[in-house]
Order: structure tokens, then C-alpha cells, then sequence
């Protein structure tokens, strides 16, 4: 075994239990900190595909950004099992049990209807997601674009800045 199937068996045992703690936890901040690390196993799938902008964006914008809001939310919110009415219906319980394993009866006939075959896909090789080639194109064939876009967002700054600003 290569260094590479090593880290995809590592990542993906990582990033399916992360999911599966995420779901079983009973405490809503332990369920985002589960969240979070199957973000990053996700992330280190993006690296191995060679894809190291979209792994950088999920690290930033969901992990960082959103995840953090989540859990700012919901610390806030002070959720905890005392504040949680009791259910007893039994109804949720077994209507839930049967969706889920209709949904495991649907993968199933998927999975074993797709054909599979025997192409290795070609790890780390070529160049098709690296920011070199992001920067390459954006700063050559649509800096134009790029350059009204940041006019917009500064007009749209000093809007938000004029508009909160209280009059005296």
C-alpha cells in the first residue's frame, strides 16, 4: 500500500465516523465539533485529488466561518436536555427506523446496479486544481471582472458603513 491509499483509508474512516458521532451525540456542541473534523477529513480528500483550493475554501468558509457561527448559536441558545420537553411518541421512532432503511434498500440496488470498474484514478498527478492556475486565469483572462467586482464590494463597504452610522 501506497502513502497515498493509507491517508484515503485514514481520511475516510475519519470522515464517516465523524458523520456517524455527529448524528449519535445527544449534545448539540459535541455534534458541531464532530461536524467540523468531517470537514477537515473532507478537506484532506480535496488535497489528495489535487484539488488544494476548494480544500483551503472548505478549511475557511465551513469550518472556519460557519462552523464557528453554529456553534456560537448554539452556545448561545443554551440547549440542553432540561429545556428539551419529554416525547414519548413512539410513532417518530419507528416512521424514522422505516425511512432510514428504505433509504438503505435504495442505496443498496445503486450501488450494486452501477458498474464498477477496474480504472485506477491517477492521484496528485497534473495540475488541474492547483491556485496556480486559479491565480494564473483570474489575474490574466478576467481581471476586468475581478477588478469591478472589488470596486462593488468597497462601494458596498462604504455603504454599510454610511447607512450604520448614527447622525448627530
Amino acid at each position: 500500500m501506497s502513502i497515498t491509499e493509507i491517508l484515503f483509508w485514514f481520511l475516510s474512516v475519519l470522515a464517516v465516523g465523524g458523520a456517524m458521532l455527529l448524528v449519535a451525540s445527544k449534545n448539540p456542541v459535541h455534534s458541531i465539533l464532530y461536524l467540523i473534523i468531517t470537514f477537515f477529513a473532507v478537506s484532506g480528500h480535496y488535497i489528495l485529488l489535487n484539488a488544494q483550493f476548494l480544500a483551503i475554501v472548505n478549511i475557511i468558509v465551513y469550518a472556519g466561518a460557519i462552523m464557528v457561527l453554529f456553534l456560537f448559536v448554539v452556545m448561545l441558545m443554551n440547549l440542553n436536555a432540561d429545556s428539551e420537553p419529554p416525547q414519548k411518541n413512539r410513532l417518530l421512532l419507528y416512521s424514522g427506523t422505516i425511512a432510514g432503511c428504505c433509504l438503505l434498500l435504495v442505496l443498496v440496488a445503486a450501488l450494486k446496479q452501477s458498474s464498477t470498474t477496474s480504472q485506477l484514478v491517477e492521484m496528485g498527478g497534473g495540475d488541474a486544481g492547483l491556485i496556480k492556475n486559479l491565480g494564473m486565469a483570474l489575474f490574466s483572462d478576467y481581471v476586468f471582472p475581478f477588478e469591478i467586482s472589488s470596486v462593488l464590494f468597497l462601494s458596498a463597504m462604504i455603504g454599510a458603513v454610511v447607512i450604520s452610522k448614527k447622525e448627530a
